[in-house]
């Protein structure tokens, strides 16, 4: 059996795990919790670094106890292993490689209480509406695609992926963000929890000791009561009506345009979406409502103040870029996945930058024929899997007499890149 023990956040560790720790002849933990730990005199210990060794370790010991079974019997001593972690070691912790390598039977899990619900205690929140985002060891771009889709996160950090990395990367791409970056959570002498602006935490140098950082639009920190912990559910109904968006003169993807759409952009939480020539920001607005960070890139002034206006009708925030494809996308992040639904004479060109920096799939709507065979060739020669349709609908009108007609909406081609999934492999999701 491999004890694992959460210390928690400088609590003491409660009887049954000291006496845990005091029988071990194999203790392994962080530098800190060793240090912290009494353990008895002949105990081996390995401090945590690189995984993969510590539990060979793990492995060697466990082999030792079955062999001493064998020879002595139930009673047999020897192959005791202490793994110590902090807070909670199933959440994010050492609780899942010990479960894969050696089976969850064979795990006693003593938890501690977590970073994250110490952060969130410390100011006083609930946090059964938190998102909570590893970027330990991880690429941060997900948690700040987070960050910026979600009122409330908690982002565990590590080397590469700390506050300056998390601020900068928010910096000019966020909305109203505050981060609070907790550092020594539980240590009396060193524990500290500053509200920082993206700006500021980029600026700073945080040292070894952060804890976790979270990052809040403190005007949405108090959402209604949940029942499902975590991120909100995805909306329960999209493609939603032209009459639920600001539009000019009907300038809008037609909700059968966006249905469609919408399944081949596949926006999720974690995603960055692309919606160029944005016009209302239907979709954009759509694609936010799915947990996606999304940049809606428009070029005439009163377009952009609809977006905003229809990305806060709606609750959702989506970034607002003033500019004209493909010159101003040269200055954002390449995207998962983006949707072109303007371009004018320079759609080809839009599409093969488009192309050229997505992650997984563009999608472009098309009212005019002839601009097509470009598209559909800008997105193969960038590796595309390239498909499409002719949609032609025909909506329910009333007619005088209590009688229904069809109304035709105009016809609209949408065509669809998809990198094929070689092209993705070893890509961070």
């Amino acid at each position: 059996m491999i004890t694992v023990v959460g210390t928690g956040t400088g609590a003491p560790l409660p009887p049954d795990a000291e006496a845990a720790v005091a029988r071990a002849d194999l203790v392994v933990g962080a530098r800190r919790h060793l240090a912290a730990a009494r353990l008895p005199a002949g105990a081996e210990q390995v401090v945590l670094g690189p995984l993969a060794p510590a539990l060979d370790t793990v492995e060697r010991y466990l082999a030792k106890a079955r062999e001493n079974q064998k020879e002595g019997g139930e009673d047999a001593e020897g192959g005791r292993v202490v793994v110590l972690a902090s807070g909670d070691p199933g959440f994010f912790g050492i609780v899942r490689a010990l479960a894969e390598r050696f089976g969850p039977e064979r795990l006693d899990v003593r938890p501690g209480v977590s970073s994250v619900a110490t952060a969130f205690a410390r100011l006083g929140l609930p946090w059964d509406d938190a998102v909570v985002v590893s970027a330990h060891g991880r690429d941060l771009r997900t948690a700040a695609h987070v960050c910026r889709s979600h009122p409330k996160v908690a982002v565990l950090t590590g080397p590469g992926s700390g506050p300056a990395e998390l601020g900068a990367a928010l910096t000019h791409r966020s909305g109203a963000r505050v981060l609070v970056v907790a550092s020594a959570l539980g240590d009396p002498a060193h524990e500290r929890v500053e509200r920082v602006t993206p700006a500021e935490a980029a600026a700073r140098d945080w040292g070894t000791a952060v804890s976790v950082v979270l990052c809040l639009d403190e005007s949405r920190v108090l959402a209604p009561v949940r029942t499902v912990a975590g991120p909100a559910a995805g909306p329960d109904r999209w493609a939603l009506d032209e009459s639920e968006f600001a539009h000019r003169d009907s300038m809008i993807s037609k909700f059968e345009v966006r249905a469609l759409a919408l399944a081949r952009i596949g926006p999720r939480l974690g995603d960055l979406v692309w919606d160029v020539g944005a016009g209302s920001g239907s979709v954009a607005v759509e694609c936010a409502r799915f947990g996606a960070a999304v940049t809606a890139i428009e070029k005439t002034r009163d377009g952009c103040d609809r977006i905003r206006a229809n990305a806060g009708a709606h609750g959702v925030d989506v970034r607002v870029v003033h500019g004209a494809a493909p010159t101003v996308l040269s200055d954002l992040e390449d995207p998962d996945a983006v949707f072109i639904g303007g371009g004018g004479r320079e759609l080809p060109a839009i599409v093969t930058v488009c192309a050229r920096r997505a992650r997984r799939a563009v999608v472009v709507a098309m009212a005019a024929l002839d601009r097509v065979p470009a598209v559909r060739d800008a997105l193969e020669a960038a590796g595309f899997a390239c498909d499409g349709v002719l949609l032609q609908s025909s909506r329910l009108a009333p007619l005088p007499g209590n009688v229904t007609r069809l109304a035709a909406t105009n016809p609209v081609f949408l065509l669809w890149g998809v990198r094929p999934p070689a092209r993705t492999e070893g890509v961070p999701q």
